[in-house]
């Protein structure tokens, strides 16, 4: 971190320049921070003066997010027959714990099984929810439209995960009139293990999973799409035989198609990723998409790791989509341990060396569950530091689950002294965006301590602020959200006087304004 070493007296603070052009004279802030401006006027400057320029160091950036799972009642609701106002705690009780450990993001199951979390004209209320099919909560509201209000007042993205081809799980009840598996079920197939199955090889099903996700990105405030690693299901959902999908196969194959089998398959999930990515862009530009597909491509991708080949079972080609910069994130879920057969570096570094469009690589830890390993908190720890080091400035993972943190002190004490710290998500250059407009600031002396109000000049594009304050020939920085505009520093810390301040607005993509600073004298 590069540290400014511009050296001024400060006896009391008597004078405040805004270093861009031209000197400002300050108005008595107001009372409400909301309404603090700023009022130019003249002060000599000869033709050789500029305004000094300072050096700010970096701010902190690091992905730091937790999986909260709907189906199952694995995470949230922890029942499916709580009251409204009972799941509205439980979901403040999660968002204050990740907030309290510096977390920057939520992903949050709003469709676990062709259902929904939130008020849609597509898909059926999860039997998740409300513990019937089609039954909305009671008294009324809109969890989805909550999770996001609540994580955008914590200053955390909210991510919306969704299984795109599952139609029903084997804990949602038994399946109804309302129920997608009924409403498709010329697309969808029953499972030996009893889930139901929508076929991704059929164009009825692609389009209607667009229309879920189009419509979401659409209505909802959200910060992400984010699918898993549920294609084509894994081969022991149905006892070890081959999904049915002999209809679409069949139509194929009469229309003059070439493929393999394999390939077709492949092609028709390569056809609908890209697709995706194509239309949320299309919808807006500014929100992100998220992939966290299994862990490994294909045993000896790299040499020295065996295992599941999702290319071949899930028939999922997730190299493709990272080549090819098909996601503005990539998660894959390394849930092993560090040095085993399926070495967690090992994995991190050969994901690492396939992603040459440069989007975030952020690996999704089994924080819950690790296995074989004698120290659950040290492991992932050390994952974490391994993350860190291999990905540097662009570093972050996803914790699997919540619950692995809220229902293990260890491990929550351990990721509050590795997240001690604020940290904003890694910004996105690659997503186009307006340029963030300079915030305006005001400060005055209020006993020993600065007064300092601050706002955005386009309050919609600014989520966060960062303010920075050099004492002596060192600068603090602090993260601050959107409906924060106020602040008191000490004049004097550790006999070290507060000599300057500036501030940057932060978009929602990480991009950050030019500076606005001010000299106390």
């Amino acid at each position: 971190m590069k540290i400014s070493t511009l050296k001024y007296t400060l006896p009391i603070l008597t004078g405040l320049f805004i270093a861009s052009c031209s000197t400002q004279k300050t108005s008595t802030p107001p009372k409400k921070p909301t309404t603090v401006t700023t009022k130019p006027v003249t002060k000599p400057v000869t033709s050789n003066q500029q305004p000094a320029a300072i050096q700010l160091p970096e701010v902190n950036r690091e992905f730091r997010a937790a999986w909260i799972a709907t189906v199952a009642n694995i995470n949230w609701p922890s029942k499916n027959n709580l009251s409204t106002e009972q799941q509205k705690q439980e979901a403040i009780k999660i968002l204050d714990l990740l907030k309290d450990a510096n977390f920057n993001a939520v992903v949050f199951q709003a469709r676990p099984s062709a259902d929904a979390l939130y008020k849609s004209d597509l898909e059926p209320w999860s039997y998740f929810l409300t513990g019937q099919i089609g039954k909305s909560p009671s008294p009324f509201y809109d969890p989805l439209e909550f999770w996001i209000s609540e994580a955008h007042k914590r200053g955390m993205e909210l991510h919306v995960w969704l299984n795109p081809y599952r139609a029903h799980h084997t804990t949602g009840g038994a399946v109804t009139s309302e129920s997608m598996a009924s409403k498709m079920s010329n697309e969808t197939y029953r499972l030996r293990n009893g889930m139901y199955w929508m076929d991704p090889s059929d164009e009825k099903v692609q389009n209607h999973a667009s229309s879920v996700i189009k419509d979401l990105v659409k209505r909802y405030d959200i910060d992400a799409i984010h699918i898993d690693d549920y294609f084509y299901p894994y081969k022991e959902y149905n006892g070890g035989r081959d999904f049915p999908d002999d209809k679409t196969w069949t139509v194929y194959k009469n229309s003059g198609g070439t493929l393999s089998r394999a390939d077709w398959r492949r092609g028709n999930v390569n056809k609908f990723i890209k697709r995706i990515h194509d239309e949320i862009k299309a919808e807006k530009s500014y929100v992100k998409f998220g992939i966290s597909p299994f862990g490994i491509w294909k045993p000896g991708f790299p040499a020295d790791v065996t295992g599941t080949s999702q290319y071949d079972e899930l028939y999922a080609d997730a190299k493709l989509w990272l080549n090819e910069g098909w996601c503005d994130y990539f998660s894959p879920q390394l849930y092993w341990k560090e040095g085993g057969p399926q070495s967690y570096s090992s994995l991190l570094n050969w994901w690492k060396s396939e992603t040459p469009k440069n989007v975030h690589l952020w690996p999704g830890l089994n924080t819950v569950g690790v296995k074989n390993v004698a120290d659950k908190v040290e492991e992932i720890s050390n994952q974490i530091k391994i993350t860190r080091s291999i990905l540097g400035n662009n570093s972050g993972v996803i914790h699997y689950s919540i619950d692995g943190i809220s229902k293990n002190y260890v491990m929550q004490t351990a990721l509050q002294n590795l997240y001690k710290e604020k940290a904003l998500v890694p910004a996105s250059p690659w997503i186009k965006s307006e340029p963030v407009l300079k915030p305006e600031i005001t400060a005055k002396k209020s006993g020993n301590n600065a007064e300092i109000h601050w706002l955005s000049r386009n309050p919609q594009q600014a989520k966060h602020f960062i303010l920075f304050a050099k004492y002596g020939n060192k600068w603090e920085t602090e993260i601050l959200n959107s409906d924060e505009h106020s602040k008191f520093l000490p004049l004097l810390k550790s006999g070290v006087h507060l000599t300057d301040l500036a501030l940057k607005a932060v978009d929602r993509l990480g991009n950050e304004s030019d500076y606005v600073a001010v000299e106390i004298h």
